[in-house]
């Protein structure tokens, strides 16, 4: 799942993408390098004052009909507002990824309406408040508590269950230890039975692991969402698509699901000199 924000104050490229046609170009470039699925979102997560939905749907919408129409990679809306999700949808978007977990009942309607597939995250603030120094008994049990829970409503409000991913929320009202801690066992949260996502990519528990700023955090990602694929995620969420790509495709070589594209070395009676 490649990243595509569509605002000017984004966590990772700071509104690189924040202009239209740099956003579209930007998703087509990343459906070129590999991408699977392109995340479209218009609302940062983080603190600060709210979108007003019309204002988001403007963001993101046009680059939801322009991707569409180009391509017919995966799609999903990164909002928690209902409203834009409708308009995303009609737009030819495909999934809501909704990083409230489903904090307002709403947003199950539009799913369900449309046959869309929907993404519940686990986090506890409020949309763009601040919510400080989390604090969990057992953070994975928590979260897993938390999604069950939550997919126990979307069920009840009309989505079907095969429509359902669940993201642990890494970074979203945890600190770097809960983060690290939810890599390690992300099994458990696989186990649930549903499909995972893990959104590792540049992530604070990554830089204060390593001690690296934002833009020195490719390696640190590619190795958390290894990690992450170990453990049964089924979709990563990454800023750095081509490097992401060769990781999964390596990953899922070693798993046994990819074949090799060439098998030449030591196949014949003599290895014939690398490639330069």
């Amino acid at each position: 799942m490649a990243v595509i924000n569509r605002t000017p104050d984004s966590f990772y490229d700071a509104g690189a993408t924040f202009a239209l046609q740099a956003a579209v170009d930007a998703s087509l470039a990343a459906v070129r390098d590999g991408a699977d699925w392109v995340d479209i979102g218009g609302a940062p997560f983080s603190p600060g004052e709210p979108i007003p939905a019309e204002e988001e749907a403007e963001r993101i919408v046009p680059v939801i009909t322009a991707v569409r129409a180009a391509s017919d990679v995966i799609i999903s809306a990164d909002t928690f507002l209902p409203e834009v999700a409708r308009l995303a949808l009609a737009a030819g978007a495909n999934v809501v990824n909704d990083t409230t977990g489903l904090r307002d009942p709403d947003m199950a309607a539009v799913v369900a309406e449309a046959d869309a597939h929907l993404v519940i995250t686990h986090s506890l603030a409020a949309p763009r408040t601040v919510y400080p120094r989390p604090t969990y008994g057992d953070v994975v049990q928590e979260v897993s508590e938390f999604l069950l829970r939550k997919v126990d409503d979307a069920v009840r409000l009309g989505i079907g269950e095969d429509r359902i991913l669940l993201d642990p929320g890494h970074d979203l009202n945890k600190n770097t230890l809960h983060s690290l801690e939810i890599t390690r066992r992300f099994s458990e949260i696989a186990g649930l039975g549903f499909p995972t996502l893990a959104a590792v990519s540049n992530k604070d528990f990554i830089g204060e692991t390593l001690d690296r700023p934002k833009g020195e955090r490719v390696e640190g990602s590619l190795a958390a969402a290894v990690i992450c694929i170990l453990g049964g995620a089924r979709v990563v969420r990454m800023h750095n698509v081509a490097a992401s790509r060769a990781a999964v495709d390596l990953t899922e070589a070693v798993l046994g699901w990819r074949e090799p594209l060439h098998l030449r070395h030591n196949m014949g009676d003599y290895n014939e000199p690398a490639a330069p």
